[in-house]
Order: C-alpha cells, then sequence, then structure tokens
C-alpha cells in the first residue's frame, strides 16, 4: 500500500554506488524511515555514503568477506539498537567479472563466489542473534520486513529455468554465484524460519554492468521503489523464496 514500508532498524551492505545508494535515498524517503540505518560501504570515507546526509551512515563492515570487520559491524549495530535487536539485513555488496565460458577462469569464479555468496552467508550468520532478538522482541507474530528478515540482492541471471540475457552476457561466475546464493536464501528460510525470520531473494532488475538498451528496468529509482514495495508486501508465505522488483514470483 502506500504506506511504504516501516521497518525500525535495518543494515544495508553494498552502499558504495548504484543500487546500494539508491535503496539508502529510497528507505530515507519512506513514510516512516527507519529509526536507525546502517549504510555499510567498501569505503565509509569514499565518495559513497560518507557524504550522504543519512544518519549514522558509516556502519565498519568494510569487507562482507572478513570475519572480523563483520564482528566489527556486529558491534556498531548492537551499541545503536540495543534489545530491540535488527529488524532488517539487506544483503546488497555484489560483484561481477565480464566473460564468456571460453574465457571463463577459476580466479573469477572464486572472487565472485567469495562476494556474492560467502559474503552474505557471513553476514546472516553473525547477525542471526540481532536479528532474533527483534523477531522476539515484537508483539506480532505474523513474519515481515518489519519484524525480523533478510534480503538477499539476488539476480535473475542465477535462476537455471529462465536462463535469462544468455546471448548478450554470459558471466558464467555471475550466474553461478547468484544461484549458489539463492540456495542459501533456501536453506536460511528452512534454518531461521522457525525463529520468526524472513528469508527471501530479491531481483531488482538492475544488473551491473548494465544489459543491452532495453533490458529490465530502466533507472535505478524504478528498481529501488520497486523493490521496497515488494518488501512491505512480502509475508511468512513468501519465506524461502524469489521474487523480481515488479512483485512478480520467479522460478529457481
Amino acid at each position: 500500500g502506500m504506506e511504504g514500508l516501516s521497518v525500525g532498524s535495518v543494515l544495508l551492505t553494498g552502499c558504495d554506488g548504484g543500487l546500494g545508494l539508491g535503496l539508502l535515498k529510497g528507505l530515507l524517503e519512506q513514510p516512516s524511515p527507519p529509526r536507525h540505518l546502517f549504510a555499510a560501504c567498501l569505503d565509509p570515507q569514499g565518495k559513497g555514503c560518507g557524504h550522504q546526509p543519512v544518519p549514522k551512515p558509516s556502519c565498519p563492515l568494510a569487507d562482507v568477506t572478513d570475519p572480523n570487520s563483520i564482528k566489527a559491524a556486529v558491534q556498531k549495530v548492537k551499541e545503536e539498537v540495543g534489545s530491540a535487536g535488527l529488524n532488517l539485513l539487506i544483503n546488497n555488496t555484489s560483484t561481477t567479472r565480464r566473460s564468456t565460458l571460453a574465457t571463463e577462469t577459476a580466479e573469477n569464479m572464486s572472487l565472485v563466489y567469495t562476494t556474492n555468496t560467502i559474503g552474505p552467508l557471513q553476514t546472516s550468520q553473525a547477525f542471526l542473534p540481532l536479528l532474533k532478538e527483534a523477531a522476539e522482541a515484537k508483539g506480532q507474530r505474523e513474519m515481515s520486513c518489519s519484524r525480523a528478515a533478510i534480503i538477499n540482492i539476488s539476480s535473475i541471471l542465477g535462476s537455471i529455468e529462465v536462463a535469462e540475457a544468455w546471448e548478450e552476457r554470459q558471466d558464467i561466475c555471475y550466474r553461478c554465484s547468484k544461484a549458489a546464493l539463492n540456495m542459501l536464501t533456501k536453506c536460511l528460510a528452512l534454518e531461521y524460519g522457525s525463529s520468526g525470520i524472513l528469508c527471501v531473494s530479491v531481483d531488482p532488475g538492475h544488473v551491473t554492468p548494465p544489459l543491452e538498451p532495453g533490458m529490465g528496468p530502466v533507472t535505478v529509482e524504478e528498481s529501488v521503489r520497486g523493490v521496497l514495495q515488494l518488501l512491505a508486501q512480502l509475508s511468512g508465505t513468501s519465506n524461502g523464496t524469489f521474487w523480481d522488483w515488479r512483485g512478480q514470483r520467479l522460478p529457481w
């Protein structure tokens, strides 16, 4: 509905530019913006989120592949939110390497998997206690992004059934990492669902680098509007599922 996404605290990774920065702006522009918004940047002092007018923008989660960096971020968030816990974790950090099947390398595969799949795993593991606190803190029983949720920003390029845009972009390392991220979403949903934590994969339609003209949404703004609208509508029946920015259910 028009009331937007109302959530007490949000940690968003990958805020250095593009979709991450767009989501940050979109969250701040909600009718009732988050009381605590943690923007995890690769470069907290950099041009990305450091200079945005965000309440406490820099969260020291410089690197989602570094356990010490994640631990420091958990500590920072804990100090701010206290016993209310963390309501919403959006795993948005993502990288890619342009490639074809002929040119794909072990180095690409390993680098992209480390960021796109292991990063969200480690971040979700580390923030689980705070997400559990949030799930228990609310009087409500219904699962939602307002209560406690992990949203993995995935891609339709990771859908095995759809195998979208093969002619435009093979990018094996990216496709494989996102297919694996989708399996992680399902695993998180199976394990954390009983604690009241909603776990969902979302394709924002805005991929970097962009596909050919005409593919996906035209602007980051359009993507962000759709994603935030979707997040406001997710409930327990959506746990462990895959959606796109248009609010359409996607096949794995």
